[in-house]
């Protein structure tokens, strides 16, 4: 925001009467010789270089949990396990990757993007090791006396691999985002590491059915993964990817960050600096959560154990973080939006996890078909490859179209002054929200032909589907924290993104259970007319026929337009950002 802007009427934190100098300008240091100051700026693109190459490499290996499609159906046909226990160690799995998202993103903020990335590489070995060991046992307990003893372990497993998704991607997001998301470019910053997530799936996939195949139809029918030395694979290149992340992942210059953000926010009267560093004051304000006494006595206390003034910047950087998460969580628009895109993610979660099995009963084997029948690892490099395209073409699209704000940090504005000054001047603009309902309504498209039978008994037309649904899918993924960044700032982006990238937990897990009722519903009534409908008899739990789905996807379809609806509200609904004058 400019300095000219008027300042809210009530700001949370009131200026001390006793001071007059703002910390965020009286504390910085002196301005280093050009020589000097050329150094850092040489050593300050090295490291970001590093961190962009392996914030790449981060994102390119984080997706492992996205090619499920991959092996689902086999642990149903291997294991003769239910949809609901299929669907079951999915949603384990996509539970874990989003519930811890809110605490891993405010430690990342707090402590930085590597401890997160070596966490991931714990996670990441634990959890395909230890699935590799439960299939593999479990397989031997089938053939043995049928019994199912290592299903519980198989959950945990999946829970460990959620968690290393999450903490993997989390902290490749955030350093490109931080390193990068105050450019005019903010928004291919936060695209390229998306992006890389998404081409994950398709090359995993390929290497997996390609590479690993099994070779013993006592594994497996012939040409499908094998399970074991797959998930042996993902633990080793998991566990060295990690480390190297705790290596070369770093935020460059936030201590700049903070002191312009606490700029910012002086700027709008909303913060006033100097009552950071007030004596006795109480923090019940803006993004206060604690009594505290004077932070020099702090620094004085801690002066034989840290360097004072990184007790200060510390001290500042937590305060200014603090007031953010504040300001996010008090912010009604962002809950509107997030509970869009609670009914956007859950249906593309919820197809992608089940995509193997919905492939299969497009071909009952009642039917004769011409041609070898279209596979899982297909599609999900259908998919990998959509969602890559389009994330990477929305970043740059809306870097290109989209209007900008002056500021760079959380938009703070109550009136519709700013939108003349947003920086946009007469060029043609399109908001980034109008892409992001674009591409949602694409994956209601992909969504609801599924479930109008279109591709049934015509497994050629699938890639209709999963080319709109992973086109959709990945748009919103994309455009969802690029607008988080425009709209709340980027140093406590990853708190911020946090809490929203929670809520798709939910609606993976919803959806999920939704597709697995209307299969098995499908499943026995086509035990009980012995094939004739559905089922594919014999008590193997399998299901075949557009009964299997149809009423689940019209609902996921359903689902994703109450979710544009919701995020127009946010935008042009009651005190929305329109009215705010909020760009985006």
């Amino acid at each position: 925001m400019s300095p000219g802007n008027e300042p809210e009427t009530s700001p949370l934190l009131l200026p001390s009467p006793t001071t007059t100098l703002s910390p965020a300008s009286s504390l910085r240091s002196p301005s280093p010789s050009p020589s000097l100051r050329q150094q850092q700026q040489q050593k300050a693109h090295l490291l970001r270089t590093i961190s962009l190459l392996s914030a790449l490499l981060s994102s390119l290996c984080a997706g492992s949990i996205t090619v499920f499609s991959l092996y689902g159906h086999i642990l149903q046909s291997r294991l003769h396990y239910t949809q609901f226990q299929v669907n079951g160690l999915a949603s384990a799995a996509s539970m874990a990757m989003y519930i811890p998202v809110p605490l891993l993103g405010y430690f990342c903020d707090r402590s930085g993007p590597a401890p997160l990335s070596l966490l991931a590489a714990v996670m990441f070995g634990a959890g395909y090791a230890g699935a590799a060991g439960a299939y593999h046992r479990a397989c031997q307990q089938q053939e043995k006396d049928g019994e199912e003893k290592w299903f519980v372990l198989l959950v945990l497993a999946f829970v460990a691999i959620g968690v290393g998704t999450c903490s993997m991607y989390m902290s490749a997001v955030a350093t490109c985002a931080k390193n990068f998301g105050r450019g005019k470019h903010r928004g291919l910053a936060v695209a390229v590491p998306i992006a890389a997530f998404g081409l994950s799936g398709m090359w995993l996939s390929q290497v997996g059915s390609r590479l690993f195949s099994s070779r013993d139809t006592a594994a497996g029918e012939e040409g499908e993964v094998d399970v074991v030395r797959f998930f042996g694979f993902l633990a080793v290149l998991l566990v060295v990817v990690g480390v190297v992340g705790a290596f070369g992942l770093k935020i460059v210059d936030e201590k700049d960050l903070i002191e312009d953000a606490v700029e910012e926010l002086e700027r709008s009267g909303i913060l006033d600096g100097s009552a950071i560093f007030t004596p006795g004051r109480s923090e019940n304000g803006y993004g206060a959560v604690i009594e505290r006494g004077d932070p020099f006595d702090e620094l004085e206390n801690a002066g034989t154990t840290k360097n004072p003034e990184e007790e200060e910047a510390r001290l500042k950087k937590q305060w200014v973080l603090n007031a953010e998460t504040r300001r996010f969580l008090t912010d009604h628009t962002m809950w509107c939006f997030a509970l869009g895109f609670f009914f956007m993610i859950g249906p593309g979660e919820a197809f992608l996890n089940n995509m193997g099995t919905v492939i299969k009963t497009l071909y009952p084997p009642t039917l004769h078909y011409q041609g070898k029948p279209t596979s899982a690892a297909t599609h999900v490099s259908i998919v990998g490859i959509t969602s890559t395209v389009v994330r990477l073409l929305t970043g740059t699209l809306t870097d290109l179209l989209a209007p900008s704000p002056k500021a760079r940090h959380v938009q703070i504005t109550t009136t519709r002054r700013l939108l003349s000054g947003s920086g946009s001047g007469s060029r043609l603009s399109i908001s980034r929200v109008s892409f992001l309902l674009f591409f949602a309504v694409l994956l209601s498209l992909g969504l609801a032909g599924l479930a109008s039978g279109l591709v049934q008994n015509h497994g050629d037309r699938f890639w209709i589907v999963s080319g709109l649904v992973g086109a959709g899918y990945g748009a919103v993924f994309s455009l969802t924290p690029i607008i988080i960044t425009v709209i709340w700032g980027v140093e406590n982006f990853a708190t911020n993104w946090g809490i929203v990238a929670m809520f798709p937990a939910l609606g993976a897990t919803l959806w999920g259970l939704v597709y697995s009722a209307v299969y098995q519903a499908g499943a026995k009534r086509g035990e009980a007319s012995h094939g004739g409908g559905g089922g594919g008899g014999d008590g193997d739990n399998l299901c075949y026929g557009e009964e299997c789905y149809a009423s689940a996807f019209w609902a996921m379809a359903a689902s994703v337009w109450i979710a544009c609806g919701l995020v127009l509200w946010a935008w042009k609904g009651k005190n929305g950002w329109a009215q705010r004058g909020v760009v985006v």
